[in-house]
């Protein structure tokens, strides 16, 4: 859309446009810095909105506005774009069509049929699980508090309870290392 090309607030557009998801629309400015509303009428406001009704143009610049269609859809409605504070007006007709949908087929590059490398963190030779030594460390030290806590408060509770932990971080590094 040119702005001030042929004279002081002048406007010059498209008849129509057609359309079938969000677009961009470039604001020319040939002359004098001003000020451009865009509004869409009610029947595209149900699909589509302007990030900003009002935008200033430089001097001898252009402007991008996005108009973001929000929903799918077929509408027709009108595009008013002023400048002058009105004194200028144009619509513009806009057609939004329901996109269409093409079913394309999937290319797959041949060495996607190939078995890939196994990066699992077990050990190719063995098929076993490396040692996690944080884990196994984890597990000392609770177990180490387990039987400190059972040897001060003694008792067959307290005792039982470090053969609990004892059995759970041996179950647990059992699972760990085995996978």
């Amino acid at each position: 859309m040119h702005v001030n090309r042929a004279s002081l607030h002048s406007l010059e557009v498209a008849d129509r446009f057609e359309t079938d998801d969000s677009f961009e629309i470039l604001l020319i400015n040939h002359g004098e810095p001003t000020h451009v509303h865009l509004h869409l009428d009610d029947a595209l406001s149900e699909l589509a909105s302007i990030e900003a009704p009002n935008h200033h143009v430089e001097r001898e610049s252009e402007r991008r506005v996005r108009v973001t269609v929000h929903s799918h859809g077929s509408t027709f409605g009108k595009l008013k774009i002023a400048t002058s504070y009105g004194a200028e007006t144009r619509y513009v007709d806009v057609d939004i069509d329901e996109p269409i949908e093409t079913e394309e087929p999937v290319q797959v590059d041949e060495s996607l049929s190939k078995p890939q490398p196994r990066s699992d963190g077990r050990d190719d030779t063995t098929g076993v699980n490396a040692v996690p030594w944080p884990l196994l460390a984890l597990g000392l030290v609770a177990v180490a508090l387990a039987l400190a806590v059972a040897a001060w408060v003694g008792g067959t509770a307290a005792w039982l309870g470090a053969f609990v932990v004892l059995a759970a971080v041996a179950v647990a590094t059992a699972l760990a290392v085995g996978g």
